[in-house]
């Protein structure tokens, strides 16, 4: 089976995490997918494939004949969505021998456009893959789940020879929790590659510093009749504490090494408001800058409405990997010689965002992140070919031959 064929397979059973879930995994729909994957792998001839209770697959791929002792080389996906775009049905649409002009999603209303997306013009004459408009697509990640399920299929089929090489899904990761109860014993492997990116060729080494913060404004509602000197308007202070920011430190705003602010949500009315943010830098220095400015907003907003009337709270997510790849470049110099083998031009890119292979390295597992072909994640013009699928699966498999004849 090609990865196309599984992708159109594994998006229409619906993953969404869920950030307001303390369970683990966060919605139980991820176990579906997870317990396919677990009989899809069996079926190839993986006996040793486990799903544990939070809903972690890890696979077990022997080495050839003579290879076992070369490194433990591992891959990682994670089996969740992002809720958003993800309330019903996914119907994945293939346009073949894509024109580069724009593109009707379906019946949506919705126009894929060069305009909007300016690479599209580059994908000319290509299998284009997409949702019908009102939804995700999913191929973040399940291109990445899809491409490494057909690398395993192809080592199991002894297309090459190669060493010990172990698989790993994750739940949550789109909710920053996919590294949160990994197994690195379990995974067992020396190293590891996410397949989580953008364009094949990616290879990204290099993330956002992230943290998570929430404003809670409590506020002081009386008549307005006679409010003069007593009401606090929660949502007025709301609006107050956002134009306090830089505005143009957005994501908008913002590409390349550049970091920002993003309000994720507000909600509130007089007398309470909340408003939710992320806050990424690539930058250590800087990022902890980000932070102290959010600490002294608060405190300027309850020197002027009052004590407690704003209360903070700041969340660190995962930090840029890095540092810990610096001292296992390997990973970096085969990897562009694997692009270099399949015939994909490398891309060096930093990750403006991050990804379980962050949280990761951090734990002892260092673990850069190699694009799968997509674009536009995370809303309902996701897209993604045929081509840049094939590519990076070609990708995955040199990098199995690399370890493989050139061991560390």
């Amino acid at each position: 089976m090609n990865p196309v064929e599984r992708l159109l397979k594994y998006v229409t059973i619906r993953t969404p995490s869920d950030e307001c879930s303390d369970s683990v995994p966060s919605s139980a729909c991820q176990f579906e997918l997870a317990q396919h994957l677990h009989r899809e792998l069996f079926t190839m001839g993986v006996t040793d494939v486990k799903v544990d209770t939070q809903c972690y697959l890890y696979a077990h791929i022997p080495p050839t004949p003579g290879y076992e002792d070369r490194p433990v080389l591992g891959f990682i996906a994670h089996l969740d969505t992002v809720s958003d775009f993800c309330s019903h049905r996914i119907s994945p649409e293939i346009h073949e021998d894509y024109d580069g002009r724009d593109l009707p999603l379906g019946t949506s209303g919705r126009i894929l456009s060069p305009e909007m997306f300016p690479h599209l013009v580059g994908l000319k004459g290509r299998t284009l893959i997409t949702s019908d408009g009102t939804t995700i697509l999913g191929a973040d990640d399940k291109a990445g789940i899809a491409e490494i399920m057909t690398v395993a299929e192809k080592l199991m089929a002894g297309e090459i020879p190669h060493g010990p090489v172990s698989i790993a899904f994750t739940p949550d990761e789109e909710i920053g929790m996919g590294a949160e109860h990994f197994d690195l014993d379990e995974f067992g492997a020396d190293f590891a590659y996410t397949l989580d990116g953008d364009t094949e060729g990616e290879i990204q080494y290099e993330n956002f510093n992230a943290a998570r913060a929430v404003f809670d404004i409590q506020g002081v509602n009386v008549h307005p009749g006679s409010a003069k000197d007593v009401m606090v308007n929660a949502s007025l202070v709301a609006m107050e504490i956002n134009s306090l920011l830089p505005p143009s430190e957005t994501p908008r705003e913002t590409e390349g090494y550049e970091g920002f602010y993003h309000l994720l949500d507000m909600k509130g009315d007089v007398s309470q408001a909340q408003i939710r943010y992320i806050i990424r830098d690539h930058d250590s220095s800087r990022f902890e800058q980000r932070k102290d400015l959010l600490r002294e907003i608060a405190g300027a907003m309850n020197r002027k409405w009052g004590r407690d009337t704003v209360t903070l709270s700041i969340t660190d997510q995962y930090r840029n990997m890095s540092e810990i790849i610096a001292d296992s470049m390997h990973l970096i110099e085969n990897a562009k010689k694997a692009c270099d083998a399949a015939g994909v031009k490398p891309l060096i890119l930093p990750i403006r965002g991050g990804t379980d292979g962050a949280q990761l390295s951090f734990k002892g597992l260092p673990c850069p992140n190699l694009g799968t072909g997509g674009h536009g994640y995370h809303g309902p013009y996701e897209h993604i070919t045929a081509e840049g699928m094939e590519a990076s699966c070609r990708i995955a498999l040199e990098l199995v031959r690399i370890y493989a004849e050139s061991p560390l």
